[in-house]
């Protein structure tokens, strides 16, 4: 048993009957049944992800056993640790890892983690502001640091974001154009091409302008680089249309996880495919991306990007963005 304060708290809850069926409900926990980790964070934001949805919905290959306490970002203050780097008071945000599928998660008021999972909340964020980007932003800087790294800059040409009106997509329009790059947004919601204007996108195209191409092993550039939340026959359209020298980002699988393409544009211009694997990134590189988040990569329209939520406005959340039907993020915020 932990050694935390013993301390009711609430928490959304994911559990399974035994014919399969899947419910979700407010309920009552106490922090001594939380896992014997070595920092006990009192919960004061968490974010919706699709990964939330999946294992609110029982997907195994997320959450193995329920019920369960979903939500893989946390943001919060430190209430107990006894991990030598950090001290009651603490701010700090908690992502990826293991945290919201198999442990305890974020849509619950305290969570029990390992250190080595905490970022200390970096100075010109706060909190609130943390989670707002959450995972999804986190995910989206990872990828446009892939691309800068490689040499893209704002003036090397225009860029591509696949699914823009989602999390991911909103927030590598928003840090795009933030650091000066013209933006195409492509999505299949026509009636969000001002949404997506206003967060900075040059130009808003459909997802269909993007597929509906030629077979051809290459096709005419049409961007530099690109970041791909989608996946799938998307994935192979937006490598045949990427410039020479260009790089691809992927971080999605909406349309399938399997990649049909040939090599041609690898070795005849030289393109470049990178995956995004924000849940493992090494902790100096998550501390690197979060000062980013928190200072010259900072959009300038959060308050753009996030829908505020009580915990039990979550379940009718969670099933919009299971069927497609979220644009940008939901803040949860486990205060009100």
């Amino acid at each position: 048993m932990p050694d935390f304060p013993a301390k009711k708290y609430r928490a959304l809850v994911a559990d399974k009957d035994k014919s399969g069926k899947m419910s979700l409900s407010i309920r009552r926990l106490n922090t001594r049944d939380l896992p014997e980790h070595t920092v006990l964070v009192r919960v004061h934001y968490s974010s919706l992800n699709y990964k939330d949805a999946l294992s609110a919905s029982g997907d195994t290959g997320v959450t193995k056993h329920f019920p369960h306490t979903p939500g893989i970002d946390a943001a919060g203050v430190v209430e107990h640790s006894r991990d030598p780097g950090f001290h009651k008071g603490d701010e700090v945000i908690v992502t990826s890892y293991d945290l919201g599928q198999n442990t305890p998660g974020g849509f619950g008021e305290y969570i029990s983690v390992p250190g080595s999972w905490i970022v200390p909340l970096p100075h010109g964020l706060s909190l609130e502001e943390s989670m707002t980007l959450g995972t999804a932003g986190f995910t989206a800087a990872y990828g446009i640091k892939k691309i800068t790294d490689a040499g893209i800059d704002s003036g090397t040409g225009a860029v591509l974001v696949t699914g823009a009106t989602g999390g991911v997509g909103s927030l590598a329009v928003s840090i795009f154009a933030k650091l000066g790059f013209d933006v195409i947004a492509a999505t299949g919601k026509k009636e969000r091409h001002e949404y997506l204007k206003k967060l900075g996108a040059a130009e808003c195209i459909s997802r269909d302008s993007v597929t509906n191409v030629k077979h051809s092993p290459l096709l005419s550039s049409r961007w530099v680089a690109a970041i791909d939340t989608v996946g799938g026959e998307m994935l192979d359209c937006v490598i045949r249309q990427t410039s020479h020298n260009g790089v691809v980002a992927c971080c999605g699988n909406i349309l399938g996880g399997d990649l049909e393409t040939s090599v041609y544009p690898f070795i005849l211009r030289g393109i470049s495919l990178m995956g995004i694997d924000s849940g493992n990134c090494l902790m100096d590189e998550r501390k690197t991306i979060w000062k980013l988040l928190a200072d010259e990569w900072k959009p300038d329209n959060l308050e753009l990007l996030s829908h505020r939520k009580r915990l039990d406005q979550l379940p009718s959340e969670l099933e919009k963005i299971l069927t497609g039907g979220q644009t940008g993020r939901v803040l949860v915020s486990l205060r009100d």
